[in-house]
Formats: structure tokens, C-alpha cells, sequence
């Protein structure tokens, strides 16, 4: 691949941003349910990430946030009258429903699809498939509006194949699942598909499952996208998620694994026979004759899986930096975990990484998403970027004007009770149609 380099799509909070608990198996999300939330802090705060990553020589850049409420949600489940009646009644009756209409957890783009670049398929397109989310009913309702903003972004059907979302009962969640070993972005890598159960009927591999949280990810999902991406066979490695750790509030496996080109950070309760798991990547990987995969596993008596979910370490974003330095943004809850700053330290210390770069975006955090939750890697060739709409880059002017925008729209506080005011809809949709003014999309 000429000229190729990961990009990173970065999910712009929505003005809905708001702490309802909806999502199973998050122990944060559930935790903070109830809470205030700070719409207009959030959306400032992964600016201020993304932006810090693009000076760091990463490409960057961002995605829209989906409007909300989604009222025919609503309507579609009995609610009639105008904007005003149908909020009015769903808080009455049913505020779980309302709550998920509001929802803006599409900003998680990690889940947005699953995406394998131009050298690992058959046809030297790149592949995205959008993911269904069809394990909870406020992230099932992004699957329409994410493929057909994916469709937009990559347009140009010679450089780009983008899939529709499976079929609802084959469970898939996108990238969260999903992380791709390569010497180098270019070249041919593998890809590493982690899943919980299955197949459509829940069922687990050797009977063994999780008894406090379902599995999102299905096995069948996970080889359906690699057959239509056009994936080696041999450059694919499907791997079971540990009930132990789905059950430690690892919903997703970016909660407990991270990988960037020939490195994976790992903790060791992460997978089902990890050891013969690691093993059967490291031989993938090696079969590519491009030297060795570095695996860094992280024992439980190092961190324990509760302080690796508690600071969201492995959910940082693995990064190699414009001058080729390997680069973890990490949240700052990761300096307030004490066993987990001394471990960053000594990754530094051994040249695991070069630099920890701490981020507050715990706005994001409260609700379950850290810093790789936020964003969409995508390995694409100089002819690929240049496909991409250039208003999504953000550049520093880019940078500035969407922060004037969120300070313009984005409401400071939001409680449960304000989501059913019909002048916060308004504020939504007067939000999106000021955003085509600064990205164009």
C-alpha cells in the first residue's frame, strides 16, 4: 500500500450525551446511571484528544454525531402526537425507551463497523462492515444512519467496500472486537477476531459462558465479516473472550487488549486458554515472515482485572507517532490507579512504549468509553485519504470552529428529566444543521 498510514476517526459526542446506565455488561455506564451529565465537556474533551493525537503527526480525523431523539423509535413502539405529546408519554410510561432514543452513544465509533485495509483482501479494496449492535436497543438504532454515513465517508466504490450491518441475530460489535497485527500498516497483516459466544442461540465453546453478563460478539459474526472482507484464511484468528473477564465488566475486547503493528498488550485473563491463544497468534503473525510479534501480557497479580477495567488501561489508544515513536493515550484515570501508573512506568522504562500521554475525558469515561472507544482506526493508501470529504480532517482551524460550534449548541448540564423537552430537540437539530458549515457533511 503507497503512502499508507492508520488514520483516526474520531466520534464527535452528540449534545444528547447524557448517563441513562443502558449499556448490559458496563460496569461504569450502570455505575454512573442517573448522574448529570456534561454534554458540552464531553464534546471539548475528545476534541482535545483527537487534536493532541494529530499533533503527535497522526492523521485525524471525525465523524458527525447521529441526531437525537430518534423519535421514530418512539413512534414505532406506540407513542403518537406531535414531538411535544410523544416525549411527554414515553417519559410516563416508558423512560428506559426514552432514554435509549436519546442515546448518543454512537460517538463510540470503535463499534461503528469493522474495517480491514487494502493488504489483507482479496480485492485490494478496503472493506468496512458496519456493525448491527443488536445485543441493546439504544445501539441497534445507530446501525441505519452509521452505514449510510460510512457510505458517504468512503464513497469512491474502486478504493472502498462498505457492507451492510449482518443480519440482527448474528450479534457483532465492531472494531471493539477486532484488532490487526501488521510489521508495518501497509503490508499484509493478520486479523484478530474476538468473540463471547457462538453463534444466534448464545451458545459458548465448550459450554463455557458467562452467568452475570451475555456475550455481545458471536463467532458466526465474526467469520461472516471475514469471509465477505475477502480475508486469508490463514491471516485470521478467531478467539474466544473469557467468561471470567465478560463477567469482570469486559464487554468489549479493547477493554482488555490492545495491539498496534508488532506489538500486543495483553492481561492474562483476557481469553479462554490464553496461553495456547498467544501462542496461535504469535504463529499467524509469524507466518507472514516479518519477524516476531511482540506479546506484553499483564499478570493478574500485576493489575488485577478489576483495576484494569477500573482504569480502562488497555482501552488506551496504541499509537505510532508521525516520527515512528509508540505513543499510549491513556485516560487520567490510569495515574490515579496506583498499580497501573507504576506499570506504565516501567513499559517506558523497557521501551515497550516511548511516551503516556494522559487525557481527562471522563465525561466519556462515566458512560464507558475511554480514549480508544472514541475512534475508528483505519489503515488507508495516499490515494484512499484523498477520497476521504475534507471537511472531516481536523486541522487546527477545523479544531477551533467545532469548539465554537459545541460552545454555540451544546447544552452545559443535561439531567433525565430535561429529555423530554421539545426544546432540546430543537437545540439537536439546530446543532446538526450548524455542523454542515464546518465539516460539510
Amino acid at each position: 500500500m503507497s503512502g499508507a498510514a492508520e488514520v483516526q476517526f474520531d466520534g464527535l459526542v452528540g449534545p444528547s450525551h447524557n448517563y441513562a446506565g443502558l449499556g448490559p455488561g458496563n460496569l461504569a455506564s450502570r455505575g454512573n446511571r442517573g448522574l448529570v451529565s456534561e454534554p458540552r465537556a464531553a464534546v471539548l474533551q475528545g476534541l482535545a484528544k483527537a487534536r493532541a493525537v494529530a499533533g503527535l503527526g497522526v492523521a485525524q480525523a471525525v465523524f458527525p454525531p447521529q441526531l437525537r431523539p430518534d423519535l421514530g423509535l418512539l413512534r414505532s413502539v406506540g407513542f403518537s402526537g406531535d414531538d411535544a405529546a410523544v416525549l411527554w408519554k414515553a417519559q410516563q410510561e416508558a423512560p428506559g425507551l426514552l432514554a435509549a432514543a436519546w442515546s448518543s452513544s454512537a460517538m463510540w465509533t470503535a463499534n461503528a463497523g469493522t474495517v480491514s485495509p487494502s493488504a489483507d483482501t482479496a480485492d485490494g479494496r478496503l472493506h468496512v462492515s458496519a456493525a448491527n449492535l443488536s445485543s441493546a436497543l439504544h445501539r441497534s438504532i445507530e446501525a441505519g444512519l452509521t452505514t449510510r454515513m460510512l457510505r458517504r465517508v468512503f464513497a469512491d466504490e474502486a478504493l472502498f467496500a462498505v457492507h451492510d450491518p449482518l443480519p440482527a441475530a448474528l450479534s457483532d460489535e465492531g472494531a471493539a472486537n477486532h484488532t490487526r497485527l501488521a510489521a508495518e500498516h501497509g503490508e499484509t497483516g493478520i486479523e484478530v477476531f474476538v468473540y463471547g459466544a457462538e453463534g444466534p442461540r448464545g451458545s459458548v465453546a465448550g459450554g463455557v459462558e458467562p452467568r452475570t453478563f451475555n456475550a455481545r460478539q458471536m463467532r458466526s459474526a465474526s467469520e461472516a465479516v471475514a469471509r465477505r472482507h475477502g480475508l486469508d484464511p490463514e491471516g485470521v484468528v478467531m478467539v474466544q473472550q473469557s467468561p471470567v473477564a465478560i463477567d469482570g465488566g469486559v464487554f468489549h475486547n479493547d477493554v482488555i487488549a490492545v495491539g498496534d503493528r508488532d506489538l500486543l498488550l495483553v492481561h492474562e485473563l483476557a481469553y479462554v486458554g490464553q496461553a495456547a491463544t498467544l501462542d496461535r497468534i504469535r504463529r499467524c503473525y509469524e507466518g507472514l515472515g516479518r519477524g516476531t510479534l511482540r506479546v506484553v501480557e499483564v499478570a493478574a497479580e500485576r493489575v488485577s482485572l478489576e483495576d484494569a477495567v477500573r482504569s480502562y488501561l488497555f482501552n488506551s489508544q496504541l499509537l505510532t507517532a508521525g516520527d515512528g515513536r509508540r505513543v499510549m493515550v491513556c485516560p487520567e484515570q490510569c495515574q490515579r490507579v496506583e498499580c497501573v501508573g507504576g506499570l506504565l512506568e516501567d513499559w517506558k522504562r523497557d521501551g515497550v512504549v516511548d511516551e503516556v500521554l494522559f487525557f481527562d475525558l471522563h465525561q466519556s469515561m462515566r458512560n464507558g468509553g475511554g480514549p480508544a472507544c472514541l475512534r475508528l482506526r483505519v489503515v488507508m493508501d495516499a490515494a484512499q485519504r484523498a477520497a476521504i470529504p475534507a471537511g472531516l480532517w481536523l486541522t487546527e482551524e477545523r479544531y477551533a470552529a467545532l469548539c465554537n460550534w459545541a460552545e454555540r449548541f451544546y447544552p452545559e448540564r443535561l439531567s433525565a428529566e430535561e429529555l423530554a423537552d421539545p426544546g432540546l430537540v430543537r437545540v439537536c437539530r439546530e446543532a446538526k444543521e450548524a455542523l454542515v458549515g464546518v465539516i460539510g457533511l
